[in-house]
């Protein structure tokens, strides 16, 4: 799948580039006019000090080389958004983890249930970590009790049984996550499966958005935790 990244925003920094640079040298022009003009006019008998047109000409070549900085980082960070865009293209038709809590389940032709992977991400490290899958009701299909975990992210995948060892039904589900380190709760964050199918331009500053479809929608390039 091919993708063409806007060009527009590239186009706004060149065109701010080009008017900044134009301003730079209409203020280097004013002032050399300014200096000349004064050098011109000046008494003989009192000339300007040496040290005070110094001064005047290292305050312009000052206000030259911010402009030039200002260019250079504003192309640097040109660069990076672009790179930045190519890199989100291509994820474009893979999966990834994003902050959610939803699992999905399906059954094949033969009625084996596969479901998408979630991730857990701990703080810290839990004496034992439990996970408990929730259906559209709030009811719990089954719970999972995995003992010791370390700090740092995982990833899992449901079985998609519930608790009396039978496929549960195809659907939409919850992962609900408690951990604990001896009696103290260790932070969770969970995260669930989205396929990319795009990104997405936004703004004027070059930003864009990943689009993970109807169900998930559009989130940060940054909200990607792992790419499966």
């Amino acid at each position: 799948m091919s993708t063409t990244i806007d060009t527009s925003v590239l186009n706004t920094l060149n065109q701010s580039a080009t008017a900044s640079a134009r301003q730079s040298a209409e203020l280097r022009d004013s002032f050399m006019t300014m200096l000349t003009t004064q050098l011109k006019n000046q008494n003989p008998l009192d000339p300007m000090d040496n040290a005070e047109m110094t001064s005047q000409l290292a305050q312009i070549n000052t206000v030259s080389g911010i402009e030039e900085l200002n260019r250079t980082l504003e192309l640097i960070s040109t660069q990076i958004e672009a790179s930045g865009m190519l890199e989100a293209a291509s994820l474009i038709g893979k999966g990834v983890l994003v902050p959610g809590d939803r699992v999905l389940l399906d059954h094949d032709a033969d009625g084996v249930p596969a479901s998408t992977p979630f991730g857990i991400e701990l703080a810290g490290p839990a004496d034992n970590l439990a996970v408990s899958i929730i259906d559209a009701g709030g009811q719990v299909v089954n719970r999972y009790e995995l003992g010791a975990v370390d700090a740092g992210m995982e990833t899992f995948t449901w079985d998609g049984l519930n608790s009396q060892g039978t496929a549960a039904a195809p659907g939409a589900y919850r992962v609900q996550v408690e951990a604990l380190q001896g009696d103290k709760a260790v932070e969770v964050g969970t995260f669930n499966y989205a396929l990319v199918g795009g990104v997405v331009p936004v703004g004027d500053q070059g930003g864009f958005l990943l689009d993970l479809g109807a169900i998930y929608g559009q989130v940060e390039f940054g909200a990607v935790k792992q790419i499966l």
